[in-house]
Protein backbone atom coordinates (compact mmCIF):
# COMPACT_ATOMS: atom_id res chain seq x y z
CA UNK A 1 0.00 0.00 0.00
CA UNK A 2 2.84 2.43 0.77
CA UNK A 3 4.05 2.17 -2.84
CA UNK A 4 0.63 3.14 -4.21
CA UNK A 5 0.50 6.16 -1.90
CA UNK A 6 3.83 7.43 -3.22
CA UNK A 7 2.71 6.96 -6.81
CA UNK A 8 -0.57 8.81 -6.14
CA UNK A 9 1.32 11.65 -4.45
CA UNK A 10 3.71 11.88 -7.43
CA UNK A 11 0.78 12.01 -9.88
CA UNK A 12 -0.92 14.76 -7.83
CA UNK A 13 2.25 16.88 -7.72
CA UNK A 14 2.79 16.49 -11.48
CA UNK A 15 -0.84 17.39 -12.20
CA UNK A 16 -0.65 20.47 -9.96
CA UNK A 17 2.58 21.65 -11.63
CA UNK A 18 0.99 21.13 -15.06
CA UNK A 19 -2.02 23.26 -14.05
CA UNK A 20 0.25 26.00 -12.64
CA UNK A 21 2.26 26.07 -15.87
CA UNK A 22 -0.90 26.35 -17.98
CA UNK A 23 -2.10 29.23 -15.82
CA UNK A 24 1.20 31.13 -16.12
CA UNK A 25 1.18 30.67 -19.91
CA UNK A 26 -2.41 31.96 -19.95
CA UNK A 27 -1.29 35.07 -18.01
CA UNK A 28 1.53 35.61 -20.53
CA UNK A 29 -0.40 35.04 -23.75
CA UNK A 30 -3.90 36.34 -23.02
CA UNK A 31 -3.27 39.02 -20.41
CA UNK A 32 0.16 40.11 -21.67
CA UNK A 33 1.84 39.84 -18.27
CA UNK A 34 5.65 39.80 -18.24
CA UNK A 35 6.41 36.63 -16.27
CA UNK A 36 9.91 35.14 -16.29
CA UNK A 37 11.06 31.54 -16.55
CA UNK A 38 10.80 29.22 -13.56
CA UNK A 39 8.17 31.35 -11.81
CA UNK A 40 5.68 29.59 -9.53
CA UNK A 41 2.40 31.31 -8.66
CA UNK A 42 -0.01 29.78 -6.15
CA UNK A 43 -3.48 29.02 -7.46
CA UNK A 44 -4.90 31.43 -4.85
CA UNK A 45 -2.55 34.35 -5.63
CA UNK A 46 -4.17 37.41 -7.20
CA UNK A 47 -2.46 39.19 -10.09
CA UNK A 48 -3.97 42.42 -11.37
CA UNK A 49 -6.21 41.79 -14.37
CA UNK A 50 -7.34 45.44 -14.66
CA UNK A 51 -3.82 46.50 -15.73
CA UNK A 52 -2.24 43.12 -16.55
CA UNK A 53 0.50 44.53 -18.80
CA UNK A 54 1.74 46.41 -15.74
CA UNK A 55 2.75 43.18 -13.97
CA UNK A 56 6.44 42.21 -14.39
CA UNK A 57 7.86 39.19 -12.51
CA UNK A 58 11.49 38.06 -12.82
CA UNK A 59 12.82 34.53 -13.28
CA UNK A 60 12.67 31.91 -10.50
CA UNK A 61 10.29 33.89 -8.28
CA UNK A 62 7.59 32.38 -6.06
CA UNK A 63 4.24 34.06 -5.29
CA UNK A 64 2.51 32.39 -2.30
CA UNK A 65 -1.22 31.92 -1.67
CA UNK A 66 -3.48 34.97 -1.28
CA UNK A 67 -0.70 37.38 -2.26
CA UNK A 68 -2.02 40.33 -4.28
CA UNK A 69 0.07 42.05 -6.95
CA UNK A 70 -1.66 45.32 -7.93
CA UNK A 71 -0.85 47.48 -10.95
CA UNK A 72 -3.83 49.80 -10.51
CA UNK A 73 -5.65 51.69 -7.77
CA UNK A 74 -9.19 52.66 -8.72
CA UNK A 75 -9.65 54.99 -5.72
CA UNK A 76 -6.87 57.26 -7.08
CA UNK A 77 -7.25 56.34 -10.77
CA UNK A 78 -3.64 55.15 -10.81
CA UNK A 79 -2.26 52.64 -13.30
CA UNK A 80 1.44 51.98 -12.65
CA UNK A 81 3.72 49.05 -13.44
CA UNK A 82 4.88 46.71 -10.69
CA UNK A 83 8.31 45.09 -11.02
CA UNK A 84 9.35 42.03 -9.01
CA UNK A 85 12.94 40.89 -9.49
CA UNK A 86 14.53 37.49 -9.89
CA UNK A 87 14.65 34.80 -7.18
CA UNK A 88 12.15 36.61 -4.95
CA UNK A 89 9.71 35.11 -2.46
CA UNK A 90 6.39 36.94 -2.05
CA UNK A 91 4.79 35.62 1.14
CA UNK A 92 1.22 34.57 1.79
CA UNK A 93 -1.38 37.35 2.05
CA UNK A 94 1.14 40.05 1.22
CA UNK A 95 0.13 43.02 -0.95
CA UNK A 96 2.34 44.75 -3.50
CA UNK A 97 0.91 48.17 -4.39
CA UNK A 98 1.02 49.86 -7.84
CA UNK A 99 4.26 51.51 -8.91
CA UNK A 100 6.47 49.45 -6.58
CA UNK A 101 9.77 47.95 -7.77
CA UNK A 102 11.17 45.00 -5.84
CA UNK A 103 14.81 44.15 -6.48
CA UNK A 104 16.39 40.74 -7.02
CA UNK A 105 16.62 38.18 -4.20
CA UNK A 106 14.00 39.84 -1.98
CA UNK A 107 11.85 38.05 0.59
CA UNK A 108 8.51 39.70 1.37
CA UNK A 109 7.16 38.29 4.63
CA UNK A 110 3.63 36.97 4.95
CA UNK A 111 1.07 39.73 5.41
CA UNK A 112 3.44 42.53 4.43
CA UNK A 113 2.07 45.56 2.59
CA UNK A 114 4.75 46.87 0.23
CA UNK A 115 4.13 50.56 -0.44
CA UNK A 116 7.64 51.63 -1.54
CA UNK A 117 10.49 50.27 -3.64
CA UNK A 118 12.57 47.50 -2.07
CA UNK A 119 16.31 47.18 -2.83
CA UNK A 120 17.83 43.84 -3.84
CA UNK A 121 18.86 41.33 -1.15
CA UNK A 122 16.35 42.54 1.44
CA UNK A 123 13.90 40.88 3.80
CA UNK A 124 10.85 43.11 4.34
CA UNK A 125 7.90 42.74 6.71
CA UNK A 126 5.11 44.76 8.25
CA UNK A 127 2.47 47.30 7.25
CA UNK A 128 3.93 49.31 5.68
CA UNK A 129 6.79 46.93 4.88
CA UNK A 130 10.17 47.86 6.30
CA UNK A 131 13.58 46.36 5.62
CA UNK A 132 14.61 44.01 8.43
CA UNK A 133 17.90 42.66 7.15
CA UNK A 134 20.00 41.62 4.17
CA UNK A 135 19.37 38.18 2.66
CA UNK A 136 20.57 36.07 -0.23
CA UNK A 137 18.25 33.68 -2.01
CA UNK A 138 18.30 30.92 -4.57
CA UNK A 139 15.60 29.77 -6.96
CA UNK A 140 12.01 30.49 -5.81
CA UNK A 141 13.35 32.92 -3.21
CA UNK A 142 14.55 30.19 -0.85
CA UNK A 143 16.93 31.88 1.59
CA UNK A 144 20.54 30.76 1.75
CA UNK A 145 22.22 30.56 5.12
Amino acid sequence: MAGKGKVWWFINVQLRNFILDIRINFYRKFYGMDIGRGVKISLNAKLDKTNPRGVHIGDDTYIAFDAAILAHDMSRLVHKDVFIGQRCFIGARSIILPGVSIGDEVVVAAGAVVTRDVPSNSLVAGNPAKILREVHTGPLGIMKE
